[in-house]
Order: structure tokens, then sequence, then C-alpha cells
């Protein structure tokens, strides 16, 4: 019994709304997206991404935006 591995998708983020997001994977990889700016990135099909903004480059604070699962991204 074999079953098949999820794909890799190409997805794209815009930020038009915080300074500065960083988008967290389910592997503890993020990538940083700064306001007026995008980024494309690849992902596991289904996979789980955070959304955090971060205010004050100085600390490490950062609030939960909303968590989107790959597919819910714009394709690349």
């Amino acid at each position: 019994m074999s079953s098949k591995p999820p794909k890799k998708v190409r997805k794209q983020y815009q930020n038009t709304e915080h300074p500065l997001v960083m988008l967290k994977f389910e592997d503890g990889h993020e990538i940083k997206v700064y306001k007026g700016s995008g980024k494309e990135f690849d992902a596991w099909a289904g996979e789980r991404i955070k959304i955090l903004a971060s205010y004050d480059p100085t600390t490490n604070a950062r609030e939960l935006v909303e968590e989107r699962r790959s597919d819910d991204f714009e394709d690349a």
C-alpha cells in the first residue's frame, strides 16, 4: 500500500496592511514580507501557514493575524 506524497504548489502573498509580516510554515521556516511588497513561495498542498505581524522590529513580539492553508493563497 503506497500513498502519494503531497505535491508542492507555488503561491504568493501581498502585504498591504502591516509594517512587517512573517509567513511561518509547518517546518518552522519563515519568510518576511514588508508592507507594500509581496513574495512568492513554495509550499506543500494543504500545508498550514501562519501569518504573523510585527509592529516593532526591535522586539520578537508578533501577533497572529491569520492561519491559512496553502491552497487559500493566490497562485504565483
